[in-house]
């Protein structure tokens, strides 16, 4: 037996009014776009800090080298006075010379040409990677300023050391206190 016509139309007429269920309520997309964009900005921001811990470059003097145990292959800026008759010249532009922080030295080996104010007793600060013989192969060595002028990282690490007898100390006097073991810069 058919439908009555009424029926018939009052159960289309209901299906119609009823709205499909949706996939994705409002408050679920706006859930999912802001997930996606957190999900973007943490991208972001490792890719930032993944390039920032690449470009670090640490001071350390070659005390702080022995005490923090740097790992091999760590790229890092050393600084301290050159030796008095450490600098050894290599063929072409090749150098190795012993910097100090008046408790620990440290052999850098250097292939380039060197500032025109290194010399020995000159405070140095060279930029490059720690070798696993304990030696640092510097991509870059910084002599700057006059003779009385000391890189601040050496000072402070002269500070710890307990070797830093002043700023404007003469030239090589601090060699002299290194050799002796005095405290009289004179």
């Amino acid at each position: 037996m058919p439908p009555a016509p009424e029926a018939s139309a009052a159960g289309r007429g209901t299906a119609a009014r009823t709205p499909a269920p949706r996939r994705f309520s409002r408050k679920r997309r706006r859930m999912y776009a802001l997930g996606g964009i957190l999900l973007l900005v943490a991208v972001a921001v490792a890719l930032v800090l993944g390039a920032f811990r690449d470009n670090l470059l640490f001071f350390y003097s070659p005390s702080d080298i022995e005490a923090k145990q740097v790992e091999p292959g760590t790229r890092l800026r050393v600084g301290g006075l050159v030796e008095a008759g450490s600098v050894i010249r290599g063929p072409g532009t090749n150098v190795a010379f012993t910097v100090s922080d008046g408790a620990q030295t440290l052999v850098i080996r250097y292939d380039g040409l060197l500032p025109d104010l290194f010399r020995e007793g000159q405070g140095i600060v060279a930029e490059g990677r720690l070798e696993p013989d304990g030696t640092v192969t510097a991509e870059q060595v910084l002599a700057k300023h006059d003779e009385t002028y000391m890189p601040p990282e050496v000072v402070d690490a002269m500070k710890r050391a307990g070797t830093w007898h002043g700023e404007g100390t003469p030239e090589g006097s601090h060699q002299k206190l290194l050799k002796t073991g005095s405290g009289d810069p004179s």
